[in-house]
This record gives structure tokens, C-alpha cells and sequence, in this order.
């Protein structure tokens, strides 16, 4: 097929509010280096982090307040930049030492960015930060971040697994999660959430959720054992009336802020908490008293390992997991697309598509 020279693309031009996500449709498209492939975007699902770095809400160290993105070992982000993590595309060019008989490939995109040959996360980066993503009609990436994925399942399907289930998957990996343990998912209903229940399910374990009025339905539909409304009553004593009075060995937090105490309180002696955001406060009280009398585990995830990625493939080709789609807007209605992916009235995930497709 021919390249053209120019692209859509949503160009996050500044820390700031929507205004600073500007739909470009005369932005240059990309030529795949040594080693990486050019993708023909069909599909990219969004995430709560394309929001905290557009609004610089990480904070740091010295300043929770502080305007600041997403990495603690060194800023990688500059702009413009093109975010976007959930990629689907098809390889349509190939840079130096490819095989040209990738061209044609239709591919998920593996969007960390390891900076290590081993597992450990502690440089990671990600593609939509340290380098442009999938919010656009095309992507150039690591020939080796490209994974064609034996399945019958839609592009737009594909889009919704990747961030939010690889930072599941991680939660769950570095919580010890085992077969017929119970753990309770708070902001169960959101991306990563509806997939903690999921491949909770996948190691054989029993997910409770907790979620917002109306979605109770939903949480039991995929998988969830229990469901316990968000705001309505004590947490400690639903969750114990949830679990039917069973111990809950690990808690998968999403959401931070108020609940954080209760949490810790509702694990059993030596539980283990694991989070991977902090949508209701990143900031909370912690009374170390609780932490060190009941033994327990603390845990911060982000993203997840190769062998984490490897472990999603699996699950989702021999479909333990399935796809969640909330919504699907044009790339051109990007702005529509935050506005209600920020409102949090769905389930699963929202998913952007170029306007052409």
C-alpha cells in the first residue's frame, strides 16, 4: 500500500485541561529506524493515565501538589506528544534488519518501554510517554513490541486488553494472587478493575467487587462472586457479609483516598494490598500500627513484565479473558471521548478508532 506523508493525530501539547490535546489532521508520518516496524492504527483504547499526564497530577516526592508526569527516575515526556498505550494495528513498513514479510501482520502492541534486558520494571517507560503512541492513523515501535496474537477477535476487541489487564495481571503477580484465595477489587467496574475479575477467575481465585450504584449487575456478569455498592453503608461489614464471613487475603486498590484505612482493616493477618492508582486521592492516612500488628503486605504496581505480557497473550488466546468495550469514538471526536471516559458511566473500556476505519 502507499504511505502518505501526513496523518491524523491527537497532539498532547502541554499539561493542562482538553484544550491541550489538539486534533492535528497535517502531522508527519513516521519512518520506521533500524529495528522497528510502521503500523497502520485501527484501534487504541484510553486509560486513566493519558488523563493524569495530560493534567501533570503525579506529583512528586517533596510535592504531592506538584504539576509533574508520570515517571519517578527522570521526565521522558516532551511535546508535542502523540499518547495512546492500547494499540491495534497492522504492519505496513518495516526499518532496517525486519523481515519485510511482517508487512501485513495485524498486530497488539506491547507499549512498555523496558529500557532492561531482565524483568525488572524499575526504568520502565511506556509508548504514549517516552515516545509517540496510537492516538493517530499511524505508529512506528520496536519490531519486537509488535505481537501478532491468534485470535478471532475484533481490532477494536483486541484494543481494550492490553494497559489495563497487563497492569492487572501485574498486581495480581506481585500480590502472590493463588487459586482459591479471595480478593477484593475496589473501582472494579473501570478498566483495570473489570479485568482484576477476570484474571483473578483465570489463576482461579474468587474476585469481590466493589463498585458504584448500578453497575452491580455487571461486576456478577464477569465474574465477579460478589459485589458490594460503593458509599452504601460500612465497608468492613458488607465486605464481610460479601465474603460470607471468609477472610480476604488480598486487596487489588484502584481507587485510594478515604477507603485506604478500611482496606487494610478488611485483610486478614499477613493479607497483601497491591495498587496501581489512586483515583479518589493519591494522598491517605496510614496507621502503621495496623500494618506491622496484622503483618501485612504493601505493594505499588505499574504496567507489567514481559513475562506478565506473555502470561495476557495466553489468556487471551485461549479466551480465559474477554474483551469489555464500553464505547467506540473517532479519533476526531477525541475530546467527546475524554469527556466521558472521565465520567466513569461505563463499564470496561473506551476505545478510539481513525476516522477512515
Amino acid at each position: 500500500m502507499t504511505i502518505p506523508e501526513k496523518m491524523a493525530a491527537v497532539l498532547l501539547t502541554g499539561h493542562g485541561g482538553l484544550e491541550k490535546l489538539v486534533y492535528d489532521t497535517d502531522f508527519p508520518v513516521p519512518t520506521p529506524a533500524e529495528g522497528e516496524v510502521l503500523i497502520r492504527v485501527t484501534a487504541c483504547g484510553m486509560n486513566n493515565t493519558d488523563v493524569w499526564v495530560r493534567e501533570g497530577a503525579y506529583g512528586t516526592e517533596d510535592d504531592p501538589s506538584a504539576v509533574s508526569t508520570w515517571r519517578r527516575q527522570g521526565n521522558t515526556l516532551t511535546f508535542p506528544r502523540i499518547q495512546g498505550t492500547d494499540t491495534v494495528g497492522h504492519i505496513v513498513g518495516v526499518g532496517a534488519g525486519v523481515d519485510p514479510r511482517r508487512i501485513g501482520e495485524r498486530v497488539m502492541v506491547d507499549f512498555s518501554i523496558y529500557n532492561r534486558d531482565d524483568d525488572s520494571l524499575a526504568d520502565i517507560d511506556y509508548m504514549g510517554h517516552g515516545r509517540d503512541g496510537g492516538y493517530a492513523d499511524y505508529m512506528v515501535l520496536p519490531a519486537e513490541n509488535a505481537h501478532v496474537v491468534a485470535t478471532d477477535l475484533t481490532d477494536v476487541e483486541l484494543a481494550t486488553f492490553c494497559c489495563a489487564y497487563l497492569t492487572g495481571e501485574r498486581m495480581l503477580e506481585r500480590a502472590r494472587l493463588v487459586a482459591g484465595e479471595r480478593v477484593l477489587v475496589t473501582g472494579a467496574s473501570g478498566g483495570v478493575g473489570s479485568a482484576i475479575i477476570q484474571l483473578a477467575r483465570a489463576r482461579g481465585a474468587i474476585p469481590i467487587a466493589v463498585a458504584g450504584p448500578g453497575k452491580e449487575a455487571a461486576m456478577l456478569e464477569i465474574g465477579a462472586e460478589a459485589v458490594v455498592t460503593r458509599g452504601k453503608g460500612d465497608l468492613a461489614e458488607a465486605v464481610h457479609s460479601a465474603s460470607r464471613g471468609q477472610p480476604i487475603d488480598v486487596v487489588a486498590d484502584l481507587v485510594g483516598g478515604p477507603l485506604f484505612n478500611d482496606l487494610l482493616k478488611i485483610l486478614r493477618p499477613e493479607g497483601r494490598y497491591t495498587t496501581a492508582g489512586a483515583i479518589a486521592g493519591p494522598v491517605v492516612q496510614l496507621d502503621l500500627r495496623t500494618m506491622y500488628l496484622k503483618q501485612l503486605e504493601l505493594h505499588g504496581s505499574s504496567q507489567g513484565s514481559r513475562a506478565d505480557f506473555r502470561r495476557l497473550v495466553g489468556y487471551i488466546e485461549s479466551r480465559k479473558i474477554r474483551p469489555l468495550v464500553g464505547g467506540v469514538y473517532p479519533l476526531s471526536e477525541f475530546h467527546r471521548a475524554q469527556t466521558d471516559f472521565m465520567a466513569k458511566n461505563f463499564v470496561g473500556k473506551l476505545v478510539v478508532v481513525p476516522d477512515q476505519r
